[in-house]
């Protein structure tokens, strides 16, 4: 028998913890510079519209999915998909519900880091007085392990550290009295902090405090369509990957959370109040803060530069820390903690989340108790992410995020729809989806489901797969069909680096280049490893089922 009875404590618990999964640092720092980079206000339609004929469907894919699997006695991915269909190769594309999650919280949890790491460092002043240069430099000594302003050897490790544990022991307290409980206390202070800084974002005022803009001309910069672009597949490739990111669908998360709802109860309406709390922290809070702020002290061009240069990480960490310094050295800290510790809260609520899918597999698989299973997660999360730590210059954690944070969830979810609405059966998947449901799901989502969903992903996946140079799609069935460094292909191999490496003539450049080809390669090497050791876990617990008789 399993060792997993947990169930959620409440139904406002349960909501909370989903729009916490949802809710991660991408919704404050990824979403307003895709914006400000595919179209300013134009970027919203094809985001509303991949909102709502792929994220919705998604979110009641797997909840649906989710619950079906727990009538089972299933709380993760490979066993879940297996249960809607008998065949021997379902459980292993149910692997990826595990192991995106590992991989991801292996470097997700190093970037959680940083958040409570300068929250302290706001407390303490750091940034007081030090220009944005000072600032940016700060980051650069902090990311390269270099000398600690507390006086702390490694700071970034002992943060990680710190963190990790803190998810750990927090999942170690079980689904109501672990997850539950930090969803229902950081959610409601990241929209408090959230709804401060917007204020702030909102009022500034030209000629004040040093701003040279008013809060209008960031918002302008932001919302103000380009019509123009609307047109362009590469921004509805970049709406559909945003939709990814914020709502963590393709991971087994939500999956994992559902499979814990009773068999009777709603999921609709659940899913949907999930979700538009996510758009709700997305679109009206996290386009509020990060650019309207910026562009009132450093004007358009300037955030712009940084934009193309270092995307929301950079601002949301090298810049916005001298902002808020701006407002005198007491405000300057508060909003410091306010930022901070909303990206945290942001942050862990996703993390507890990723831990859930490896817990709950361990639980019904192998009959591990709860304390053990989480700190076995902490352990491969520490294992795994301590390259992404140590060797953050060579480009690790970005091949964690591409790998896992990127291209896994596109192709889990293109796997899952056509297993949801094809094999398992779309009549049998609706009613699934109504059963117990407290709203009136519209009939036209069978459809959509069915058809629209399925084949746009394709479209996202086959778009990622040979991505044009320049995103230039016009020209390139024109012109002849160049692939983009950004393209799943030229990235597999390694175009870039190899071709800055056949260009490069400075002996201390071209080692750089070489350790970090090498660096891609391993830290690819070490993600296929643990998708293989996963999948063979999942292989021997199927074999134990089978002289169980539970198959």
């Amino acid at each position: 028998m399993s060792a997993n009875k947990e169930s959620w404590g409440s139904r406002v618990g349960l909501i909370l913890a989903m729009a916490g999964n949802a809710v991660g640092l991408g919704n404050f720092l990824r979403f307003p510079v895709q914006a400000v980079q595919n179209g300013g206000g134009a970027f919203i339609i094809p985001y509303l519209v991949c909102f709502l004929v792929m994220g919705i469907p998604l979110l009641w894919i797997e909840w649906s999915m989710g619950r079906f699997g727990g009538k089972f006695g299933h709380h993760s991915t490979p066993f879940i998909v297996d249960t809607m269909h008998r065949n021997r190769l379902w459980k292993y594309i149910g692997v990826f519900g595990i192991w995106t999650n590992i991989a991801v919280a292996s470097y997700y949890c190093y970037l959680e880091s940083w958040t409570l790491s300068y929250v302290f460092h706001s407390i303490g002043g750091t940034f007081a007085g030090l220009d944005q240069n000072g600032v940016s430099a700060f980051f650069n000594e902090y990311v390269s392990l270099g000398e600690s302003t507390f006086g702390i050897p490694y700071e970034p490790i002992v943060f990680f550290v710190i963190c990790l544990l803190l998810n750990t022991w927090i999942l170690s307290q079980g689904l109501a009295k672990g997850v539950e409980r930090v969803a229902k206390i950081g959610m409601p202070l990241l929209i408090l902090f959230g709804i401060f800084l917007a204020y702030k974002g909102f009022t500034i005022t030209a000629g004040e405090n040093g701003a040279i803009n008013d809060s209008s001309v960031g918002l302008n910069f932001l919302w103000t369509p380009n019509f123009d672009e609307l047109w362009s597949p590469s921004v509805w490739l970049a709406a559909a990957g945003q939709i990814f990111f914020t709502l963590s669908v393709g991971m087994g998360t939500i999956h994992c959370y559902a499979s814990y709802v009773r068999s009777k109860d709603d999921i609709a309406l659940n899913a949907m109040s999930a979700g538009w709390m996510n758009e709700f922290v997305e679109v009206v809070l996290g386009a509020a803060i990060l650019i309207p702020i910026s562009i009132g002290y450093l004007g358009v061009d300037g955030v712009t530069e940084l934009v193309n240069s270092q995307g929301g990480l950079g601002l949301g960490f090298r810049t916005l820390p001298y902002l808020f310094y701006q407002w005198g050295d007491v405000l300057g800290a508060v909003a410091g903690v306010m930022w901070f510790g909303l990206l945290f809260f942001a942050g862990i609520t996703s993390s507890l989340a990723m831990g859930t899918p490896w817990i709950g597999f361990l639980q019904d698989e192998f009959n591990w108790r709860r304390k053990p299973a989480a700190w076995s997660f902490g352990l491969i999360v520490l294992l795994l992410g301590m390259p992404t730590v140590l060797f953050f210059k060579y480009g690790v954690f970005d091949e964690y995020d591409y790998w896992a944070g990127t291209v896994s969830l596109v192709v889990f979810a293109l796997f899952e729809s056509i297993l949801f609405a094809w094999v398992f059966g779309m009549n049998k998947g609706w009613r699934e989806i109504t059963s117990g449901a407290d709203i009136k799901v519209p009939n036209f989502y069978k459809f959509i489901i069915k058809f629209i969903t399925p084949l746009l992903l394709l479209w996202v996946f086959i778009g990622s797969l040979i991505t044009p140079k320049g995103g230039d799609w016009t020209g390139a069935l024109s012109n002849g069909w160049e692939l983009d460094d950004s393209s799943i292909i030229n990235k597999i191999k390694n175009s870039s680096l190899k071709r800055q490496l056949a260009e490069a003539t400075d002996p201390e450049v071209i080692q750089q280049l070489q350790d970090t080809l090498f660096f891609v390669n391993a830290s690819r090497t070490l993600l296929v490893a643990v998708f293989l050791s996963i999948a063979l876990l999942v292989y021997i617990a199927y074999k134990k089922r089978v002289r169980e008789g539970r198959i």
